[in-house]
């Protein structure tokens, strides 16, 4: 698939230029998004996944806040806007193809990413092996 273009972000020509070069060219999918990865900054611990239009990375590199942009409501969201729970972005990096984003946040707030009120999004984990039964294992530590 190949990126739309953007005039926010520059292109990179080639493959050497992408992953070698020093000018950040990120690649957004055909639907103009790119997927971001969000850690807490200390522990390293995934808080979740989103995706991010040109205008969210535009005003996240520009305000250090974390800005997304919601599918499901076809709009632009800065993260904690309802809940208070924003995330202070620290680092921002960009893998080796640069068509995903990797944010090192601090959660303002009351320290929780997830809409459900748990620390991160990935609060259950799924069985794995032949004889799983495939039931989600809840993590009470994520919980409220």
């Amino acid at each position: 698939m190949t990126s739309p273009a953007n005039p926010r972000f520059p292109q990179g020509k080639s493959a050497q230029e992408i992953e070698g070069g020093t000018t950040f060219s990120p690649r957004f999918d055909t639907e103009g998004l790119i997927g971001a990865i969000v850690t807490d900054a200390l522990s390293g611990e995934v808080l979740m996944f989103a995706y991010m239009n040109a205008d969210a990375l535009a005003a996240t590199m520009n305000t250090r806040v974390a800005h997304f942009w919601s599918r499901s409501r076809a709009k632009l969201w800065r993260k904690g806007e309802e809940s208070g729970n924003t995330l202070a972005v620290e680092d921002l990096r960009v893998d080796c193809d640069q068509d995903v984003l990797w944010l090192k946040v601090r959660v303002a707030g009351q320290g929780v990413t997830c809409h459900t009120g748990a620390r991160s999004c990935f609060y259950r984990s799924v069985g794995l092996g032949e004889g799983s039964d495939r039931q989600l294992v809840l993590d009470a530590s994520q919980q409220k």
